[in-house]
């Protein structure tokens, strides 16, 4: 029978708010609420024929319907208790099921404090789609907690698998100032489909995928997945050696891997057996990804994201991707994941206009939207939404044990006026174009990771010369470890472009790099981007017939791997993969069967394996004891020649011949005497090379040359590299 006691009045207004899931408080109507006569309960209930309350004593209480779909009724009870609602529909069973509104919420004040001063350095562990267990007296819960950031919101609801897309009985609670919603859905779990419904000021709702979501449906479907990690890490010796080095001062050699392409149709699992093998026979010491953050377009390659904390589902699941990350540290090769914090696309699904309004877009166009891109910036300035950046970077590093992170665009975040024209920027407080919050922020981001997560390396993507990108932030800096040399890569990819009869012309695009090699510690990057859009492949943008393209290449790469700095190179380049790069088809692994291609993929694991052996060229890459020019200026040859220095001072030194004719009794001048090994010749035949050569090693004679007192002379091979080493160090 019905309850003879009266439920708890409630406004109509407030009450029909409810009903229709538009409240911002639910929980302060719906649940139980102690009261004179007892304890009242209200549950929303739509299109239910009955609705009983069950307590854990198995008392069963009758509920009136209220209005709309709302149930209520007073348990004869003092004190909030554990219960269950059995809710019948007709034509059906009556099912037992457990209240969302019968829930404490899931952030203490502490994360609330926390994130409203945007200083949650674990935000993911707080906010998005968490599965959760709670005892009770009924038996543990097991369920879902939802938290999403939406200040300008006047309802939030969540909708998914489990109340059929109708967010209308999951109503979120609005947490204070904080702007935070939330709700704990019991019975929900791991694979569950689920997005925010948000009510804007306008009154509009939108459907929105959750910015801190953890997995995505594979796209082009765009609803977050709520994901809970079993993996277990079997890298604990990479991450303990990780922790107590200095990421920098090491051999760094990177392969630049767009997941997609490399081999199409491999997911993460596949990638872990056959990409790692691959790597670690080649003997890179790093593997760096294009973004693996969600992203709706394959063609953006991953620079326009949407979920910010999911792995992309096309090729499996978050732990299907810590596997992958697992496997590479096992065989010894370090993880950097692309990073994009510059901008983010306009799709309505996602972050843009999350609330109805710009909430992580700067809302001055003039600073919130990048038009070469068609994307939206970030809005800096604005704590919550640097929380939501800083904390990404760490969430990668932490959760997913990246080794670093190398930040995309970092030059359009630095300037105000990056690609505009008057009067389309606004100037900052003190009237010059840079931007202040971004520098904040990213200085932010730089040291937070380097004080959290020892051992990684931040690495900056920035083609100006702005000063101090990697000097520390203590000294004023930008903070980043590591920043690509794009000055290098233009100068030398166009002096390699040009005939050889034509390169005496173009001499100082070699060595004008040394000029300022030290002012910034550099990483060389022959990178996606410079081998797609009509752009060639790296062996396309060398002159000639086929073979002179290919030794070209080849003393290329063998200056490269001996200039200071580190090294990166996009896949396909090691097979001198004729064709540009596209990431809707695989690498040319066909290459590979004829010798010609062969020797250049043997030439990159042996320029690897004698970077790795040799620390001068790699021990002294930031400082300029460690480089020495023989002859900076043969332009008459097309020749440099110059020496690499170890801590031990071990000398390494460097002939490369850009001429298109070989040298015979060339003169070097040595830093000592002895007998020197020829420890490189890329025109060696076994990489498809003519054979110009030393036999093996030579003797330095007592001949003063380039003001050295011995010097020794060389068969220099056509357009080829010549690495020599005293024979004492080879001992």
């Amino acid at each position: 029978m019905p309850t003879t006691h009266h439920a708890l009045p409630v406004d109509a207004d407030e009450l029909a708010r409810v009903a229709g899931g538009a409240h911002h408080d639910p929980h302060s109507i719906l649940g139980m609420h102690p009261g004179p006569g007892g304890v009242t309960v209200r549950t929303l209930r739509p299109f239910a024929r009955a609705v009983v309350a069950v307590l854990p004593d198995g008392s069963r209480t009758e509920l009136e319907h209220e209005r709309e779909g709302v149930w209520s009724g007073v348990l004869p009870t003092s004190e909030v208790s554990d219960y269950r609602i059995e809710v019948t529909y007709e034509g059906h069973e009556a099912v037992l099921a457990d209240d969302p509104y019968r829930f404490l919420p899931t952030l203490g004040e502490v994360d609330l404090h926390l994130i409203a001063e945007g200083r949650h350095e674990e935000l993911w562990t707080v906010l998005g789609a968490h599965v959760r267990r709670f005892p009770g007296v009924m038996g543990d819960v097991v369920g879902t907690s939802f938290a999403v950031w939406a200040p300008n919101a006047r309802a939030v609801r969540v909708v998914g698998d489990f109340n059929h897309w109708n967010g209308r009985t999951h109503a979120m609670r609005s947490l204070g100032g904080s702007g935070v919603w939330e709700i704990f859905v019991p019975g929900t779990g791991a694979g569950t489909r689920y997005k925010y419904e948000i009510q804007g000021a306008d009154g509009h709702w939108r459907q929105k995928a959750d910015p801190m979501a953890q997995g995505t449906e594979v796209p082009p479907a765009t609803a977050s997945v709520v994901v809970e990690s079993g993996y277990a890490w079997q890298d604990g010796d990479w991450m303990a050696q990780r922790a107590a080095r200095d990421p920098h001062s090491g051999p760094v050699s990177i392969y630049e891997v767009h997941l997609g392409s490399w081999r199409v149709g491999l997911d993460y699992r596949q990638l872990a057996d056959e990409l790692v093998a691959y790597v670690k026979e080649l003997g890179f010491t790093h593997v760096e990804l294009l973004p693996v953050m969600e992203h709706p377009f394959g063609g953006s390659w991953g620079y326009q994201v949407t979920s910010y904390y999911a792995p992309t589902s096309r090729f499996g699941s978050p732990d299907d991707f810590r596997h992958l990350v697992d496997t590479l540290h096992q065989a010894g090769i370090g993880v950097i994941l692309d990073w994009v914090p510059a901008h983010f696309p306009k799709d309505a699904f996602a972050l843009a206009q999350f609330d109805g309004q710009p909430l992580y877009e700067h809302p001055d166009p003039r600073r919130g939207e990048q038009m070469d891109w068609g994307t939206l910036v970030f809005d800096y300035g604005r704590t919550e939404v640097r929380n939501f950046l800083v904390a990404n970077a760490l969430y990668w590093l932490e959760e997913f044990h990246a080794d670093g992170l190398r930040v995309d665009a970092v030059a359009s975040m630095l300037y105000l006026d990056y690609s505009r024209a008057e009067g389309q920027w606004a100037p900052n407080q003190y009237g010059g174009r840079e931007h202040l919050e971004a520098i904040g922020f990213l200085q932010e981001a730089n040291a937070t990771a380097y004080k959290r997560v020892p051992g990684v390396m931040m690495i900056a993507e920035e083609s100006t010369a702005w000063p101090g990108v990697t000097r520390p932030t203590y000294a004023g800096g930008l903070g980043f470890g590591l920043k690509w040399n794009m000055g290098w890569m233009h100068d030398t990819l166009n002096y390699a472009a040009q005939d050889p009869i034509h390169r005496q012309y173009h001499h100082h695009e070699l060595t004008f790099s040394m000029v300022y090699a030290f002012s910034e510690q550099f990483v060389l990057p022959i990178s996606h981007d410079e081998v797609v859009h009509g752009k060639g492949s790296l062996l396309r943008k060398m002159p000639g017939d086929r073979w002179q393209q290919l030794a070209n290449q080849r003393a290329y790469l063998a200056y490269m791997w001996a200039h200071p700095g580190k090294q990166l190179l996009f896949m396909g380049q090691e097979l001198a993969q004729e064709a540009e790069w596209s990431e809707s088809r695989s690498l040319d692994w066909w290459l590979l069967d004829t010798p010609w291609h062969r020797g250049m993929h043997d030439l990159v694991r042996d320029l690897n394996a004698l970077y790795t052996a040799h620390p001068a060229l790699w021990e002294q890459d930031f400082d300029g004891h460690g480089f020495q020019w023989i002859d900076a200026n043969d332009t008459h040859h097309n020749v440099l020649s110059f020496v690499r220095w170890a801590k031990d001072g071990t000398p390494l030194v460097c002939v490369v011949n850009f001429s298109g004719s070989p040298h015979e009794g060339y003169r070097v001048g040595l830093p000592e005497g002895g007998r020197w090994r020829e420890l490189l010749n890329t025109d060696s035949e076994v990489y498809g090379g003519s054979g110009v050569g030393n036999l093996g090693a030579v003797d330095a004679e007592e001949v003063e040359w380039h003001g050295r007192p011995q010097s020794v002379q060389l068969r220099v091979p056509p357009l080829g590299a010549l690495w020599l080493v005293p024979e004492r160090a080879e001992g």
